[in-house]
């Protein structure tokens, strides 16, 4: 089998695949890759036959920090996606001539990558490696940081709120998005919402008891818990005195306003017997004052920290809060927008860490959260394991597998009829 993998110009969106990838190629598997560009050369060193998506896509900039508001960012949010969608339809359309490949693997916030795989008969697969926004009975309304409904009240909340997201999202999406798949030959869609479920496969890089209630979710879409992977880096791990715990501070690697979490957590720990290590991938690194128990770092491979913390503080992006969970780390949340106030919240209910607002944050209470979050280990363990059983990229790798093996035999019955 060759598979051709596409994604979202994001390290957030690459590096959750990477494994699902090689996992692939040792099983004989081969592999194409459209990605970011800076991410080309990396990718070809792993044995991926890798090519940078087209500068159209690559250079429109998630641009949500920009607005004030909730509503604002969502905007931003979804037309920088279907600015990108026009592109990527002839982008991806030209990869599949060029690669011939058996299967895709699409990123669900490719939505006109999404549109070609659809319309091109082939095996596919979507991969979410974020909080998918679907609704299900008993799950709360998206992108608010809200908790399961409790009681009539809260039953009452979600029969509100449900159908207006779901009504500005069509009217700020539907017909555009539509546009474009009927462009690329792909039926149009009745609610914006399914084009993240659209794939014969949807492989969701979450598991129970993290995830919300699931009972009316599509059948084809499988949990596979998160697959955590880091880049070499040519930076050495900070040094940290013999028995001294670390927290890690990590923001996003795209940008937003989340540099003054680090700033804040330096104040918060510069006096406690803890060593801090923090990395900002998408800031400058000056303006700062680093105290002697802590390090700054553009970027460091975070398992090996993550396997001598006690605590992370992240901004609530999906990948590095996962990923301590995993190895069963707690999480001191502090989300800045996107899905990261929906990661917070499930945090705090699956008693793996603690969720704080940026609106709060106060060197005094992160350090409070910071403290509080440590004594939830255990929840953070129990997290770890259930994200262990879901299979991660084993599972991810035999499910592509399975769609193809199931679409040959399809064409195999049909040609001796």
């Amino acid at each position: 089998m060759k598979l051709l993998a596409y994604t979202t110009p994001a390290r957030g969106h690459l590096y959750p695949i990477v494994p699902i990838l090689q996992e692939l190629r040792q099983r004989g598997h081969e592999v194409a890759l459209r990605t970011l560009p800076s991410q080309v050369p990396l990718m070809r060193r792993l044995g991926f036959d890798t090519e940078p998506v087209a500068p159209a896509v690559a250079e429109i900039e998630l641009d949500d920090y920009r607005a004030r508001t909730i509503a604002g960012r969502s905007r931003r949010t979804l037309e920088t996606f279907l600015a990108r969608a026009d592109h990527e339809v002839g982008d991806l359309a030209e990869a599949i001539q060029t690669h011939r490949p058996d299967a895709l693997l699409i990123d669900c916030l490719a939505w006109g990558a999404a549109a070609v795989a659809e319309a091109s008969g082939m095996p596919w697969a979507q991969f979410a490696p974020f909080p998918i926004p679907l609704r299900s009975t008993g799950s709360p309304p998206r992108g608010l940081g809200l908790a399961p409904a409790a009681g009539f009240p809260g039953r009452m909340r979600d029969a509100a709120i449900w159908p207006a997201q779901s009504a500005v999202m069509n009217m700020q999406l539907r017909g555009r998005l539509n546009r474009i798949r009927r462009r690329a030959g792909a039926p149009c869609l009745r609610s914006a919402i399914d084009v993240f479920v659209g794939a014969p496969l949807v492989l969701y890089m979450s598991a129970e008891p993290f995830e919300f209630s699931r009972e009316t979710w599509p059948a084809w879409l499988r949990m596979i818990g998160p697959c955590a992977w880091d880049p070499p880096s040519d930076t050495s791990l900070p040094t940290t005195p013999s028995g001294r715990p670390i927290v890690l501070v990590s923001t996003s690697s795209e940008h937003q306003r989340d540099k003054r979490l680090v700033r804040v957590a330096f104040e918060a720990l510069a006096d406690s017997e803890l060593d801090v290590v923090a990395t900002m991938p998408a800031h400058a690194l000056d303006g700062l004052r680093v105290p002697d128990n802590a390090h700054l770092e553009s970027f460091v491979p975070h398992s090996p920290l993550l396997a001598q913390a006690c605590c992370a503080i992240t901004h609530g992006g999906a990948g590095i809060t996962q990923k301590a969970l995993a190895q069963g780390v707690p999480v001191c949340v502090v989300p800045f927008g996107r899905d990261q106030v929906d990661v917070a919240r499930r945090v705090e209910l699956a008693g793996a860490g603690v969720r704080l607002s940026p609106r709060r944050l106060t060197p005094a209470r992160l350090a409070d959260a910071v403290s509080a979050a440590i004594e939830l280990r255990d929840g953070a363990r129990r997290i770890g394991e259930a994200f262990a059983a879901a299979g991660g990229a084993a599972a991810g790798a035999g499910a592509i597998e399975g769609i193809v093996s199931r679409d040959r035999l399809v064409q195999g019955s049909s040609m001796r009829i």
